[in-house]
């Protein structure tokens, strides 16, 4: 029984990496630097995050998306309770008890039991999830840093219980202003695909300022004036750079296989930033992405940098 459950969790495993290489190539590959059972656990965290946002991004009535973030919530404040009562008879690298037939839950259950994972950091993904159903807008920048750190600082503080830096308490706020660097990053890339789903996250103090709206043409392209509009992204790409430069004071607090998986991801995203703040009008009427050999360069760099 013991080796049927290993198998199991060694499965769950498998389809939450499965899930990170085809969802999110960008996180992948800084994960791909990581040692097994951090590599194993971060690609847990992730395939829960990504079905938070999935329910979040799907169809249907929001009554309904909501019923079901709600849903996963309780699943996921099950979890954190087995860990808070664990086996006292339980070996030190046994799967994690009671975890259900849900392979990504499984997987995560079991890396909780293992390392310190702030498992309630899910319950402010679920809250910005929550949010974008009910189709909230943001007024100020403030109102925008605080969803950006439900829906991405979180994920930031779920990574570094991954990593296990000591003290841990330091890495958390650093992680979590990473994870607003990085969802200013995805804001300003998304804007026509928001856009179309008819969501506007740059606050609205912001587009006032600048005369922009984010409309869309009849050709399906942000028809805000093009000065206008460049204006406006650059002065949101400042502020991300600014949110960069605070968060990546992270990475000397990492071991250095975990400061270099953190690196290459942050990285690919600063890169594209870079590239949005110097043709803001690309991102008009598209979703811009770094090549492949871009990212694979940023993820050497990385690694060079964090051997020297």
């Amino acid at each position: 029984m013991a080796e049927e459950s290993r198998m199991n969790v060694t499965t769950a495993y498998e389809r939450c990496e499965q899930i990170t290489r085809t969802e999110a190539r960008n996180f992948s590959y800084g994960i791909r630097l990581l040692p097994r059972q951090q590599r194993q656990a971060l690609s847990a965290v992730y395939a829960t995050a990504r079905r938070i946002d999935d329910i979040g991004d799907s169809d249907g009535p929001a009554a309904d998306r909501q019923a079901a973030l709600e849903s996963l919530r309780g699943r996921l404040g099950a979890i954190e309770g087995r860990r808070a009562r664990p086996c006292p008879s339980a070996a030190a690298h046994s799967p994690a008890p009671g975890s259900d037939d849900d392979p990504v839950l499984t997987a995560l259950a079991d890396a909780a039991a293992h390392l310190p994972i702030p498992l309630d950091a899910f319950d402010d993904l679920v809250d910005g999830c929550a949010a974008d159903v009910a189709g909230h807008h943001y007024e100020t920048f403030e109102d925008l840093v605080g969803y950006c750190r439900h829906v991405a600082g979180s994920v930031g503080r779920l990574s570094v219980g991954v990593y296990n830096p000591t003290p841990i308490e330091d890495a958390e706020p650093l992680a979590d202003d990473l994870g607003v660097a990085l969802q200013l990053t995805n804001i300003l890339r998304d804007l026509r695909e928001d856009r179309l789903m008819g969501r506007v996250y740059l606050p609205q103090q912001d587009l006032d300022r600048y005369g922009c709206t984010l409309e869309l043409g009849a050709d399906g392209v942000i028809a805000d004036p093009p000065a206008r509009f460049d204006a406006l992204v650059r002065f949101e790409a400042a502020r991300a750079e600014s949110w960069y430069g605070r968060g990546l004071t992270l990475l000397p607090l990492l071991d250095r296989r975990s400061a270099a998986c953190t690196a290459a991801m942050a990285g690919i995203y600063r890169r594209l930033l870079a590239r949005i703040a110097a043709d803001p009008s690309a991102v008009r009427g598209r979703r811009l992405s770094l090549s492949t050999p871009a990212k694979v360069s940023v993820a050497v760099h990385a690694i060079v940098r964090r051997a020297a």
